[in-house]
């Protein structure tokens, strides 16, 4: 027996009937992983914090809509327009994507997104009449709505209580000549160091809110020439300057100052022009004892709380032209539009919603340095839709500047102004008279 070689032992074939039930539960776990990889794709881009933020809040969407997955991807937004730009050029835009209102205007020119009116129409969620007028005007280019606000900004004011109190006022100001008396009175109080306000040169914002707060607008023939030269945009230039001329704030870039709120706290200045972001830094930076020291208010009007006015600003949500998922595209902004899920993007960012039915909701409406935005927003101004804005106010302070400095008078910045504007505007000119940009 040794020389006998045993062959090894073959294994028995399952029973027929046992093999049909595997192969059938083999076909079955195929079915059942199916709809996981048929499931259709939305590419989201968001920029900054609303990045992070942004993957979190799709997963609900995603729960509702399980045949649908987000894939979110967040930009810096030093790097965003660019980026918007390239995957333009590229055609490798995305589904859906935060877009800064000032931006859209752009977007819409080159034909990259798509106008949302009939998703509008047919939606019970987005109802334009529940937004801020102005914010949603932001979004209007040529009759057409083209993005739906996610988030808006106004710039007001933070301004120190107990300072205005020790100089003799009990209430935040609401006209430009009560404000003014009140920045005279703080400065004749103030200690070497201290300033009564705080407008850092390279922002061009407190500038614009001046300005808008004005009728009219420093455009003019439909947003072809600089209006600079008028009457109303040199008397909120005017006012503008008086802050660095009489001495009220300091001529600063916001490089040369470590922390507002911590500078804030030291009573180091009694007002400051931002938005609602500021809102947390203040609460994060500031120490504790200070925290009822500050307080918010609407921008002051120039004659008043009737001409109170301001930016209408923040982001909105588009749909790419190229986009092969625009109803899915459609859902996610319409999810993303409800204003339970805004009340939650509030409180993880800070953002404010652009819905008065958000502004409902308890945890936003017990916010006591929220209030004066709600009301400011009431009143808050598109800027002027154009590709070339956001260039345009960059050179406005480039000269507001100049002019804080002493270099030139009103009437010469102004039309240094207009000077600039015109020549920025000459091709957009140009293109109108042959039939474009409509």
């Amino acid at each position: 027996m040794s020389g006998i070689t045993r062959l090894p032992r073959l294994p028995r074939l399952p029973r027929l009937p046992l093999l049909l039930s595997l192969v059938f539960a083999a076909l079955l776990g195929g079915c059942t992983q199916a709809p996981h990889a048929q499931r259709e794709v939305l590419h989201f881009w968001a920029m900054g914090r609303e990045g992070l933020v942004a993957a979190r809040l799709v997963q609900g969407f995603e729960k509702l809509h399980p045949d649908i997955r987000v894939e979110v991807q967040q930009l810096p937004w030093t790097a965003a327009h660019a980026k918007l730009l390239t995957a333009y050029a590229g055609d490798t835009t995305p589904d859906v994507a935060q877009m800064g209102n000032t931006w859209i205007p752009e977007m819409a020119a080159l034909r990259a997104i798509v106008p949302l009116d009939s998703y509008i129409a047919g939606s019970h969620i987005v109802t334009p009449s529940d937004y801020f007028p102005g914010i949603w005007t932001s979004n209007v280019i040529h009759g057409k709505a083209y993005g739906v606000p996610w988030y808006v900004d106004t710039r007001l004011i933070f301004y120190r209580k107990d300072i205005l109190a020790a100089a003799g006022f009990d209430h935040a100001p609401t006209s430009w000549a009560g404000w003014e008396r009140m920045l005279a009175a703080i400065k004749a109080r103030a200690k070497p160091g201290d300033w009564a306000a705080l407008l850092p040169l390279n922002e061009f914002e407190p500038l614009v809110s001046l300005a808008l707060e004005q009728p009219g607008s420093f455009l003019r023939d439909g947003d072809q020439y600089g209006n600079f030269e008028s009457p109303q945009f040199e008397a909120a230039l005017r006012f503008y300057l008086g802050f660095f001329r009489n001495g009220y704030a300091p001529r600063l870039d916001d490089t040369q100052i470590a922390s507002v709120p911590i500078e804030f706290a030291r009573g180091h200045y009694a007002f400051y022009i931002s938005g609602p972001w500021m809102i947390r830094e203040f609460e994060r930076q500031m120490p504790a004892a200070a925290w009822g020291d500050w307080a918010t208010a609407p921008l002051p009007g120039p004659s008043g709380a009737a001409s109170n006015s301001g930016i209408a600003g923040g982001a909105s949500l588009v749909i790419f032209r190229n986009s092969r998922h625009k109803a899915a595209a459609w859902k996610l902004i319409e999810y993303l539009s409800r204003p339970a899920v805004q009340d939650e993007f509030h409180r993880l960012t800070g953002d404010l919603p652009p819905r008065r039915s958000t502004w409902a909701r308890p945890d936003i409406a017990s916010d006591p340095y929220a209030v004066a935005f709600r009301t400011q927003l009431e009143h808050a101004r598109a800027v002027p839709k154009i590709a070339e804005y956001e260039q345009i106010v960059q050179e406005m302070q480039t000269i507001a500047a100049r002019a804080a400095w002493g270099k030139l008078s009103v009437a010469q910045a102004a039309a240094e102004m207009n000077q600039r504007t015109n020549a920025i505007l000459s091709e957009r000119r140009w293109i109108l008279r042959h039939g474009g940009l409509r």
